[in-house]
């Protein structure tokens, strides 16, 4: 592997490509030392600290965006939304285009149609950073985490709004454009470059909290992690990651014949291969919306508790609301399993159709052994796809939740316990096995041993890059 990396900055282009992608990088980090013009940075963090500590709407809120935000909202910088509202636009249309066929249509047009399809998810990135920009300055005014002189009405307050809208929708574009210069100039998915930089940041806080709380003794005072316990946590981070990786890479491949066909006297085709249909197919869309939605009802019903008098008839309905719907409750967590399942098969269902995969095969000239073309394929494709979505559902409710219980069982802070499920692991491995295939392909074709090579096998015939 250490001969791999050496590989990598031996071959021109490829460094050239790397050194590009970790330059963008530290910019896009040093955005984050920049802060919005009138928030009280302090009070912010402080107010932030205990939502997260109280695992309130609020701090699950802050939580789940920061994931996208590639930070923290507790710190609002010019970059606290992130590109998250490139990847909602973009989920946005990818809906729609289930659902519109004019959208479909202008998807199978090609390039064209394709290029069309990205200057409307930029204009409508463009109004989400004006909206979400807004909710979120207007929350820190509510709650006054703004400095005073921004805080009243008047000339003051316009300049707050215009100027803090200004910078987040600017510093959002910027990342965008930050991601595409990645697409063109560097390596690996720009957008999914940016956001596993920004979840891998927070890694080094995990880190400092584990060490500063660490007891060595056999009988841990409480609060503290013990041997046992870190052991735990340590034999659970690599389980739990080896088993994304491989729910991440599984296939169910179905057997494909091609058809034989005769030409003179030479005969064509008449090959076997596979059809790969990726186990977890969904990827990590089905957490996103279910933590997404789950954010509401904790909100909104710790809200009517807050709002209603001890003597009213109401308050203990509010109050039970209230707890069954914070995070960790039992209904809690049966309700986003559930959810997850739904939209594990409905995105499932919106990116892959049977009737579709059944009519390529069948323009192609390849069949499924045992099944006639046509309808019959489809309907055993769809049969497949079923079952298979169920398997990869069920791996993303156990990702899902793990967080969760290891923090109610062991008393770790979330900010620990989130490297160990949820969807910033998912997004860290699927990206990293994104850029190791990336990477593989450029040693290979160079004849350079890759990371699954033997480190000697290329040496013999290895071929010099162009400037290298």
């Amino acid at each position: 592997m250490f001969q791999a990396f050496a590989n990598i900055f031996r071959i021109a282009d490829l460094r050239n490509r790397v050194l590009f992608t970790l330059g963008v990088l530290a910019i896009y980090r040093i955005g984050f030392w920049i802060p919005v013009v009138g928030v009280d940075q302090s009070a912010l963090v402080q107010a932030a600290k205990t939502a997260a500590s109280e695992s309130t709407g609020f701090g699950r809120l802050l939580q789940f965006a920061s994931i996208f935000s590639g930070g923290s909202l507790g710190q609002s910088t010019i970059f606290g939304l992130g590109i998250m509202p490139y990847i909602t636009a973009s989920i946005i249309l990818q809906l729609i285009q289930a659902v519109y066929p004019p959208m479909a249509e202008l998807k199978k047009e090609g390039m064209s149609g394709q290029q069309k399809i990205m200057e409307w998810t930029r204009y409508l990135a463009v109004g989400l950073c004006f909206v979400q920009g807004f909710i979120w300055l207007n929350y820190l005014r509510q709650t006054n985490l703004v400095q005073p002189m921004f805080a009243q009405g008047g000339p003051n307050l316009v300049i707050f709004y215009v100027v803090g809208i200004a910078a987040l929708t600017a510093g959002s574009l910027f990342l965008m454009w930050l991601g595409e210069q990645i697409d063109k100039y560097g390596i690996g998915n720009g957008v999914s470059i940016i956001l596993t930089a920004g979840i891998l940041s927070r890694m080094p806080n995990a880190i400092y909290w584990v060490v500063e709380n660490f007891d060595p003794r056999q009988t841990a005072e409480p609060g503290k992690l013990g041997i046992a316990g870190l052991a735990i946590l340590l034999a659970s981070f690599v389980a739990i990651t080896a088993g994304a990786v491989m729910m991440t890479v599984a296939t169910r491949r179905i057997p494909i014949q091609q058809a034989k066909h005769t030409r003179g006297r030479k005969v064509y085709g008449g090959q076997k291969h596979y059809l790969p249909l990726r186990i977890n197919h969904s990827g990590v869309m089905p957490i996103i919306f279910a933590s997404s939605l789950m954010i509401f009802p904790s909100a909104i019903f710790g809200a009517w508790d807050n709002a209603t008098a001890q003597e009213s008839m109401w308050k203990p309905m509010a109050q039970f609301l209230a707890r069954e719907s914070q995070i960790g409750s039992f209904p809690y967590i049966v309700c986003e399993i559930a959810m997850i399942y739904f939209f594990a098969y409905f995105w499932t269902t919106v990116q892959m159709s049977p009737d579709d995969m059944a009519k390529q095969l069948k323009e192609h000239g390849s069949f499924i052994p045992g099944l006639r073309p046509g309808p019959r394929t489809a309907e055993y494709l769809e049969t497949v796809l079923n079952r298979i979505t169920y398997v990869g559902a069920g791996f993303l409710a156990l990702i899902a939740v793990i967080p969760t219980l290891v923090t109610q069982a062991m008393g770790i802070p979330f900010q620990v316990s989130q490297f160990l499920g949820g969807t910033g692991l998912l997004i860290v491995v699927s990206v990293g096995l994104d850029l190791i295939q990336r990477l593989e392909a450029n040693l290979v074709m160079r004849n350079y041993a890759g990371f699954l090579g033997n480190g000697n096998d290329a040496k013999a015939g290895r071929i010099r890059s162009a400037r290298g």
